[in-house]
């Protein structure tokens, strides 16, 4: 090969290099603390109210109906006992950080015992929820909406005000109902700690043993 030649591969090369770098996103933050419900998160430099009756570790599930997405049905998660609930809260499935978070819980959360249900909810319709699943081949989580008036985030004080959407969180229920860890991601442009919410919640499935 002649040296005209060396040269065009070695700039195409570096267009290959550079083209590649930029398309790899940069790194999503994951977020070790985490705030009250029913106090105040950040979206960048902005502090938001949280709205509604604060959830507490301890105490029952609050009952609310919320709509499956695959079958439109009602569905109040404080009837649903005998399970362990994995709760992976997040404000709209359409968005980079609430997709990373679902393919978490999706993927990585196969890791999880059979007996845990691992359930994404957000104030996006039902159909938005469900092309979202088809789309992602996220199908075998169980997608819960709390699209008409935000009960769900009112109930347990993760409703975001201005935005009304729910804030990016993990709750974890046991088999009775009662609440046993909570998460809110104090900005919600950052990802929780799954990797510790998974931990979390294979120690309540053998303690549930």
């Amino acid at each position: 090969m002649t040296g005209k030649g060396k040269k065009s591969l070695f700039v195409l090369f570096l267009i290959f290099l550079v083209l590649g770098c930029a398309s790899v996103k940069p790194k999503i933050p994951v977020d070790q603390g985490s705030v009250e419900p029913g106090g105040t998160v950040a979206r960048g430099e902005m502090r938001l109210k949280l709205l509604g009756t604060p959830l507490a570790l301890g105490n029952p599930l609050p009952s609310v109906k919320l709509v499956d997405a695959m079958t439109l049905k009602d569905v109040d998660l404080s009837q649903e006992k005998g399970k362990i609930l994995f709760l992976s809260v997040v404000p709209s499935v359409d968005t980079r950080v609430c997709e990373e978070q679902t393919h978490t819980l999706g993927e990585e959360g196969n890791k999880l015992p059979g007996d845990i249900r691992r359930i994404t909810i957000s104030r996006d319709t039902p159909f938005a929820q469900k092309r979202f699943a088809k789309e992602a081949k996220l199908t075998h989580l169980q997608y819960l909406s709390d699209y008409r008036q935000g009960d769900f985030g009112r109930s347990t004080g993760l409703l975001v005000e201005g935005s009304m959407l729910l804030s990016r969180s993990i709750v974890l229920v046991d088999r009775s109902g009662i609440v046993r860890y909570i998460q809110v991601v104090p900005d919600m442009t950052h990802l929780p700690d799954m990797e510790r919410a998974f931990q979390a919640a294979m120690e309540l499935a053998r303690k549930a043993n």
